[in-house]
């Protein structure tokens, strides 16, 4: 890697220096390009020469709330400083630094000594896949199996923690796979192969060749439609939309407003999207009312159900393992995002520091989908039919994160009627192994398949999708309270004056949890509706201000208690936790996930018990899929969707929308181009 100068260091200090003084800035604006320098140089200036610090991670050191929201109610606030969080590599430690980006100075240096790792960068999964492809041992079990080495690829895979084991030493396992004839490269693992990789000294340090299995073919693995055959279809007409003032929205730097919503958008190489300061404009108090401070993917956690040699270890912390800002990958127009649709870029650090740039990351688009916000028609009044509708329009903020053989596809969607909707897509490439069957009796009769068969010696395997968000949640200010209203039956006991053939019925018996808890819950067990409220603003008629939670698609955790992959994963016991807001407390899986030992995250944060009730809180909600393949999900797998809405919930005196404004009436002219 080439040098800096010293003279040519001190002169890009200077000009870094003066750059990022001279912007102002949200205070929850990501880091910038020049900042993300900036960063770079004032790290490597605080190591010795050749110290080599390798950047694991760097983003925004956040400034307090409270002091964010103090700049928010400002008309003209002074810009807030500066600070940036950095977790490097150094001599085989972790070190946490804080850089002050004003002072130009490290104004905090931590060593972590406990167990896990930082996230991986792109750049050593590239060196670690590169290892085999020159090892002896390798080419050797390649010529034994008959492969072509130069139609090899490999992958890293995270190896997950175990209760036995005690290592803290930075490991992956490689797998590889065939590309001959094919570009769906996980569809041809190359099985029986054991490859350990540490990652400080970015050698193989473990290799096993156990056995010869089966290699599944190429053929119809190819999704790309240039290279398939004839006949394609269906074909998909294609749609325009037309808007007579498109956008319908504006973007003020990282600062969205559309129709009645302000929110801010922004990048973390962690989480990747984040919705921040999401506020609603409300005609009859004449303001903008804050609903949600902060909100992100926390976690996504993918363990796979086959116990044996190859697989037992592929139990995956997505975000906090490969993290979901490095992951996400520039969206295709017209494919990823409609034709509208805007989009915005994103930096990172890269291993030495210097910024990458991922253009297109996000997209932000009015969805107009045929949906209706609101209708009635009115029978009732005799000789009158009075018929009212409003077509239903959102704006959605979109990401697609790849990680591995999987995409993601991340949607935050805000309606004027005051709900947030979230939604996930998972589609991409199944993870599949190579087994001797050749049909899907062997298989069903066999306990060593641990998955569906999809195709000759070909196994799809079965594995869960467990994703946790973090919702801070601010109902008409920081200060709120998680009620569960539970539906419970009675029988109606036809006591008193009014009696009535009728037996039972049910009711709503409220419940605010005062600690974490009383707030933890495994939905499914019985009808409640779950609702964040300010017990101190109320309604005219008296109703506390609150947004209610419609819950995503339940699942509940099927790996032993005490297996490894879920002690780390116990933040999945619970669909949903509360905790009072911790600045510190963001990732479910905790800080460190790479080897973690389950010693830090949510399910230990809230073994303190502490006081939720008229706090400022946040909400954890798990959502996801137990996922057993199938025919349809090869070899590319449609898009299997699940999410939750934030819905208004005695916030407004009325309906949000009773007053909304239908667009002008469209027509078709000769070529099918509506106008208005």
């Amino acid at each position: 890697m080439a040098t800096i100068k010293p003279f040519l260091l001190v002169l890009l200090f200077s000009i870094f220096s003066r750059i990022s003084s001279s912007k102002t800035h949200h205070p929850l604006d990501p880091l910038t390009r020049e900042e993300l320098s900036l960063v770079q140089l004032i790290v490597k200036k605080s190591y010795p020469p050749r110290s080599s610090p390798v950047f694991h991670y760097v983003a925004l050191d956040e400034p307090e709330k409270h002091d964010v929201l103090s700049w928010l109610a400002k008309p003209e606030p002074e810009p807030l400083p500066r600070r940036a969080q950095a977790i490097l590599r150094v001599h085989k430690q972790t070190h946490e630094l804080v850089v002050d980006l004003k002072a130009r100075k490290v104004v905090s240096k931590h060593v972590h000594r406990g167990p896990g790792f930082p996230s991986l960068t792109l750049e050593e999964q590239t060196a670690a896949n590169d290892l085999p492809l020159t090892y002896g041992p390798f080419l050797r079990s390649a010529a034994k199996r008959g492969i072509d080495v130069s139609q090899v690829v490999c992958s890293v895979f995270t190896v997950g923690w175990f209760a036995e084991e005690k290592q803290f030493i930075g490991v992956v396992k490689i797998q590889c796979f065939s590309k001959k004839d094919t570009v769906s490269v996980y569809l041809l693992p190359v099985e029986g192969l054991t490859i350990v990789v540490d990652l400080d000294e970015m050698r193989i340090v473990e290799y096993k060749d156990r056995e010869v299995a089966p290699m599944p073919r190429a053929e119809g693995t190819e999704y790309r439609l240039s290279k398939l055959p004839l006949p394609h279809g269906p074909r998909i007409n294609g749609a325009r939309l037309v808007q007579e003032n498109a956008p319908g929205f504006t973007i003020d730097g990282n600062v969205v407003r559309w129709m009645n919503w302000e929110f801010h958008v922004s990048f973390d190489a962690r989480p990747g999207l984040v919705i921040s300061m999401a506020r609603i404009y409300d005609p009859d108090q004449k303001a903008f009312r804050s609903v949600m401070y902060r909100g992100h993917i926390s976690e996504l956690f993918v363990p796979y159900q086959d116990p044996t040699e190859d697989y037992y270890y592929k139990t995956f912390f997505d975000s906090g393992e490969f993290g979901f800002g490095v992951s996400a990958v520039s969206l295709v127009p017209n494919g990823d995002c409609p034709s509208h649709a805007v989009y915005m870029d994103a930096f990172y650090a890269g291993p030495d520091g210097t910024p990458v740039h991922v253009p297109n990351v996000f997209c932000i688009f009015e969805r107009h989908a045929g949906e209706v916000m609101w209708r009635h028609t009115e029978l009732a009044i005799p000789h009158v039919t009075i018929a009212e509708s409003r077509p239903e329009v959102s704006l959605v903020v979109r990401m697609i994160v790849t990680v591995g053989n999987y995409d993601h596809v991340i949607d935050w969607e805000f309606k004027p009627s005051g709900s947030i909707k979230t939604q996930v897509g998972l589609t991409g490439i199944l993870e599949v192994k190579a087994a001797n069957y050749t049909h899907a009796d062997q298989a069903a009769a066999s306990e060593e398949a641990h998955g569906t068969y999809l195709a000759e010696h070909t196994i799809g395997l079965y594995h869960d999708h467990f994703l946790t968000y973090y919702l801070d949640i601010d109902v008409d200010g920081a200060t709120n309270s998680f009620v569960k209203k539970n539906l419970v039956p009675r029988r109606n006991t036809n006591t008193g004056h009014h009696r009535t053939p009728r037996k039972s019925y049910w009711t709503v018996v409220t419940e605010t949890a005062r600690t974490e808890s009383e707030a933890k819950i495994r939905l499914g067990v019985g009808p409640t509706e779950l609702v964040i409220e300010n017990p101190n603003k109320k309604t005219k008629p008296g109703n506390p201000h609150g947004y209610r939670l419609i819950p995503g698609p339940v699942i509940h955790p099927l790996l032993a208690p005490d297996d490894g992959p879920q002690i780390r994963g116990s933040f999945t016991n619970y669909n949903i936790w509360v905790t009072p807001y911790n600045k510190t407390e963001r990732y479910a899986g905790g800080k460190y996930v790479d080897q973690s030992q389950g010693e830090d995250g949510l399910a230990v944060w809230t073994r303190r018990n502490r006081k939720i009730e008229n706090e400022d809180i946040v909400m954890w909600h798990v959502i996801g899929f137990h996922h057993v393949p199938c025919q349809e999900d090869f070899p590319m797998m449609p898009t299997l969707s699940g999410g939750f809405e934030l819905r208004p919930t005695n916030f407004f005196e009325r309906s949000a929308v009773l007053k909304a404004v239908p667009p002008p009436p469209m027509k078709a002219d000769g070529c099918g181009v509506v106008e208005p």
